[in-house]
C-alpha cells in the first residue's frame, strides 16, 4: 500500500529491525480500505500456483515457503480452493487474503469456506489483518542473515 510505504520510508533511518516493525505497525494503522484493496492486487490467489509463479518470478525467495503447502495438495483439494477464491473474489470484488504460513492447502481451504459467510467489510477488515501478518514476514524475511 503506498500510504504505508511513504509513511515507513518517511521516518527513516531506524535504529533495530523492532523500530522498522513498530513504524510499519503504526503505518499499517494509518491505512484504510483503498490502501488494502492495493495492498491485495499484489497477492495471487492461494491455490493458483501459475499465477504465484508469474507474478513473483522477481519476488521467489521472498515469498518462498508462504504457499509451499499448495504445492502438496491433492487435485481435489486444489480444485475446492479455486473454485471456493472465484466464488470469494466474486462475492467480495478482491482476492481472498490469507497468512499461509504453516498452513496445509486443507487448513487454507477450510478457513476461505469459514470466511465466505461473513460480509464484505468483515474480510476487509480480515484481509487487512492477514496482509499485516504477510507483511511483518516479509520485513523480518529481509533482515534475516543480515546482522540488523
Amino acid at each position: 500500500a503506498t500510504r504505508w510505504a511513504k509513511n515507513v520510508v518517511a521516518n527513516r533511518p531506524y535504529a533495530s529491525l523492532d523500530d522498522l516493525i513498530a513504524a510499519s505497525d503504526k503505518a499499517w494503522e494509518q491505512t484504510e480500505e483503498q490502501d488494502w484493496l492495493l495492498a491485495f492486487s499484489a497477492h495471487p490467489q492461494i491455490g493458483n500456483v501459475e499465477t504465484l509463479r508469474a507474478k513473483y518470478a522477481n519476488t521467489k525467495a521472498v515469498a518462498a515457503g508462504e504457499q509451499s503447502a499448495v504445492d502438496q495438495a491433492s487435485d481435489e483439494v486444489l480444485e475446492a480452493l479455486a473454485s471456493r477464491n472465484r466464488q470469494y473474489l466474486e462475492q467480495n470484488g478482491f482476492i481472498f487474503i490469507v497468512f499461509a504460513t504453516g498452513k496445509s492447502a486443507g487448513d487454507m481451504l477450510q478457513l476461505l469456506n469459514q470466511r465466505l459467510v461473513n460480509t464484505r467489510e468483515q474480510e476487509l477488515v480480515n484481509g487487512a489483518a492477514e496482509q499485516h501478518k504477510i507483511t511483518t514476514l516479509r520485513i523480518r524475511k529481509l533482515f534475516e542473515g543480515t546482522g540488523q
